[in-house]
C-alpha cells in the first residue's frame, strides 16, 4: 500500500492539532483540580461529546467492527441494550450523587458512602482495569500501523509492531502530561468529529457495493442480520447466549456496571459547569451513541459480505509484510457460500504479530483476525486522499481510548492511592506533580498490557472480560449502597472481594469452545464450555454480581449501619432531589431522557 502526500498531510495535521492542544493548555494547569477535573468549567455539550468519545476508542471502533463481522447485527445489543438504558439512569439518578458530593473520583465516593477499605479495593482494581483498557487500545493501534505498512521501508518489518506501540505511547503521554483532563476532553471532541467524517463515507461506499442492507441480508445468515431472532437459545444465535444471559449479563450487570461506576466516563460529566449540566451530559451523549452501530458495526458486516474470493496483490500484501496476516501474493478469501461455520469475507487470517506465525484454534483450524475488518475495508474501498481521512479517524479512536483511560488512571492513583495511603499531607503542587508522574507510569503499564492483548482475535472479547471482573461486582456494591441505607462498609468490602473471587473462579472453571486453557479461561479445570468468549463474559459478570449482592446483604445485616445523618447526599432516599422548578419542560433532563428512550424502542423494533 502506498499513501500519497495528501494522506500523510492529513495525518500530520491531526497529530499537530493533538499536541498543540496540550501545549496551549499547559499554562492553565495551575492546580490539581485543573489537571484532574478541568476546573469543573466545561459546557455540557462539550462534556457530552467527550463522554461518548472517551468510550469511542479503539475498543469501540475496531472492537465493535470486529464483533459486527464475528457476531453480526447482534452486536447492536452493546448499544441498544448495553449502553443507552444505563446512560439514562446515570443522568437521572447517579450524577446528583457524584456531582453533589464533590467527590473527585468514583473510589472517593465509595469512601464517603462506606469506608476506606472499600475505596481501596475499588481504587486498585480500577487502576488495573484502566491500564488494561489503555493497553488494548495501544495494541489495536500498533496492529493497524503494522497491517497498513505505514513504516514499511523505513523500519524493518519485524520491528514495526514494537515501534508503533512506543510511538503511540509517546504522543498520548505528551498531550496528557501537558494539559491533563482538559486536553483529553478537547481532543476527544476533535476525535469524535474525525471518526464521524472518516467512517460515514466508508459505510456509504460499502453499502453501495454490497447492495445495501438488503444485499447484506441476502448474503449473510439470518442470525447475523436480526438482533433478536434466535435469542431463545444459546445455540440459535451468533453471540452464543440466550436472552436471559443477554438481558442480565449485558443489559443489566455489565452495562450499568460500566456506565454507572467507570470513572473514565463519569470524570467527563463531573467536569461540567453545573449539576444540571452534569445530568444532561450522559443524556446528550446517548443520542449519537444509539446511532453509532451504523458507523462501527455495519462496516464489520460489510467486510464479511464482500464475496470476492481473490484480493488484489496491493490489498493482499499491505506493503508485503507477512506479520500483518495477509500474504505477499494474491490470497484466497473463504467465500460465504463455502464456509459452513461463519462467513469471513475479506477478513484475513490471524498471525502472531510478534513472530508472524499463523494462529490456529484447538481443532487446528485457522483463526480469523476480525480486529482487521475495518482496516481491510478501508483499503478495499477508499482511494488515495480519502484513505488518509479514514486512517486518521482510526488513529483518532485509538488516541481517544488511550487518553481517556490514562487520565482516569492518573486521577485515581493520585487521589485514591497516593494521597490516601502514601502521602496524605503534601501540597497541591506536589499532587499535580504526582499526577504527571502517574501519567508516565500509566503509559508504561499500558505498554505491558498491549502485548497481553495479542492473545485475542477480537479486542471486544478481551475488554468485556476485564469489565466482568471489575465493573460487574462493583455495580452490586453501588446499587445496594445508593438504594439501601442499611448497607454497611464491612458488607460492601466483603461483597467486593467475594464478587471478584467468584468472577475469577467462574473464569477458571469455564472456557469458550475451540479455546485452549489459559487467558481465555479453564486455567483451574474445565467444567463447562460456552459457545463463545462473549457468552462466557456475560455469565462471568452475572456470577460476580450475584455473589457480591448476596454476600453484601448478609454481612450488612450482621454488622452495624451508619447513622442516617451521615448518609445525606450519599443515599437516594436521604438526598434532596435536584431542583428543576426554574427550568422549562424542554430544559429538564427527564424530558431528554424520555426522548432518548422512545428512540431506543423504535430502533430495537426496526432491527428485531
Amino acid at each position: 500500500m502506498t499513501l500519497s502526500i495528501i494522506d500523510w498531510l492529513i495525518m500530520l495535521v491531526y497529530f499537530t492539532f493533538v499536541l498543540g492542544i496540550g501545549f496551549a493548555l499547559k499554562r492553565y494547569m495551575r492546580t490539581s483540580n485543573d489537571f484532574f477535573l478541568a476546573g469543573r468549567s466545561i459546557p455540557a455539550w462539550v462534556c457530552g461529546l467527550a463522554f461518548i468519545s472517551a468510550n469511542l476508542g479503539a475498543q469501540e471502533v475496531i472492537g465493535m467492527g470486529a464483533s459486527g463481522a464475528k457476531y453480526g447485527i447482534n452486536t447492536s445489543h452493546f448499544y441498544w441494550i448495553g449502553a443507552i438504558p444505563a446512560m439514562i439512569f446515570v443522568g437521572i439518578f447517579m450524577m446528583p450523587f457524584y456531582y453533589g458530593s464533590k467527590a473527585r473520583s468514583v473510589p472517593e465516593y465509595l469512601r464517603l458512602r462506606f469506608d476506606e477499605k472499600t475505596r481501596a479495593v475499588n481504587a486498585f482494581s480500577f487502576a488495573i482495569m484502566t491500564v488494561l483498557s489503555s493497553g488494548i487500545s495501544m495494541y489495536a493501534m500498533a496492529l493497524l500501523i503494522q497491517t497498513l505498512g505505514l513504516f514499511h521501508g523505513i523500519i524493518p518489518d519485524q520491528y514495526i509492531f514494537h515501534v508503533s506501540i512506543f510511538l503511540s505511547a509517546i504522543i498520548v503521554l505528551v498531550y496528557i502530561f501537558l494539559g491533563g483532563l482538559t486536553s483529553a476532553i478537547y481532543n476527544e471532541v476533535l476525535q469524535f468529529f474525525l471518526i464521524v467524517a472518516g467512517f460515514a463515507p466508508l459505510v456509504w461506499i460499502g453499502l453501495r457495493n454490497v447492495g445495501g442492507w438488503q444485499g447484506i441480508k441476502h448474503t449473510l445468515p439470518a442470525a447475523m442480520t436480526h438482533s433478536w431472532r434466535g435469542m431463545a437459545h444459546a445455540n440459535t444465535n451468533t453471540l452464543g447466549v440466550e436472552w436471559v444471559g443477554l438481558a442480565m449479563g449485558l443489559g443489566f450487570v455489565l452495562s450499568f456496571g460500566y456506565w454507572c461506576t467507570d470513572f473514565l466516563v463519569i470524570q467527563r460529566a463531573m467536569a461540567a459547569d453545573s449539576e444540571v449540566s452534569a445530568r444532561r451530559v450522559p443524556l446528550i451523549a446517548a443520542i449519537p451513541k444509539m446511532f453509532f452501530p451504523f458507523l462501527v458495526i455495519l462496516p464489520g458486516l460489510i467486510a464479511v459480505s464482500v464475496t470476492s474470493k481473490v484480493v488484489t496483490p496491493e490489498q493482499a500484501t499491505l506493503s508485503g509484510t507477512h506479520t500483518a496476516g495477509i500474504h505477499a501474493s494474491a490470497t484466497t478469501i473463504p467465500n460465504v457460500e463455502t464456509e459452513h461455520s461463519q462467513p469471513h469475507g475479506i477478513v484475513p487470517q490471524k498471525t502472531n504479530p510478534i513472530n508472524g506465525q499463523p494462529v490456529m484454534d484447538s481443532n487446528g483450524q485457522p483463526v480469523y483476525n476480525y480486529d482487521l475488518a475495518i482496516p481491510v475495508l478501508l483499503l478495499h474501498y477508499f482511494p488515495t486522499g480519502i484513505l488518509g481521512l479514514g486512517l486518521t479517524a482510526l488513529l483518532a479512536s485509538f488516541m481517544s481510548g488511550m487518553a481517556g483511560n490514562v487520565t482516569a488512571f492518573n486521577t485515581v492513583w493520585t487521589y485514591d492511592i497516593y494521597q490516601a495511603y502514601i502521602n496524605k499531607k503534601a501540597t497541591d503542587a506536589h499532587y499535580l506533580w504526582m499526577g504527571r508522574m502517574a501519567t508516565i507510569g500509566g503509559i508504561l503499564l499500558s505498554i505491558v498490557a498491549a502485548y497481553a492483548a495479542t492473545n485475542f482475535n477480537n479486542i471486544m472479547d478481551a475488554l468485556q472480560l476485564v469489565f466482568s471482573f471489575v465493573n460487574a461486582p462493583l455495580f452490586a456494591t453501588f446499587l445496594l449502597g445508593m438504594f439501601w441505607k442499611r448497607t454497611t462498609g464491612h458488607g460492601a468490602f466483603t461483597g467486593l472481594i467475594s464478587g471478584t473471587a467468584a468472577a475469577l473462579l467462574h473464569h477458571g472453571l469455564t472456557i469458550p469452545s475451540d479455546a485452549t486453557p489459559g487467558i481465555h479461561g479453564g486455567w483451574i479445570s474445565v467444567l463447562h464450555h460456552y459457545p463463545s468468549d462473549m457468552a462466557q463474559n456475560f455469565w462471568t459478570a452475572i456470577f460476580a454480581f450475584s455473589v457480591n449482592l448476596v454476600v453484601t446483604v448478609v454481612v450488612s445485616l450482621m454488622t452495624r449501619p451508619r447513622e442516617e445523618q451521615e448518609l445525606v447526599g450519599l443515599v437516594y432516599s436521604l438526598t434532596p432531589k435536584p431542583v428543576e422548578h426554574h427550568l422549562e419542560w424542554y430544559q429538564k433532563p427527564s424530558t431528554l431522557a424520555y426522548l432518548v428512550l422512545g428512540m431506543l424502542i423504535i430502533l430495537n423494533l426496526v432491527f428485531a
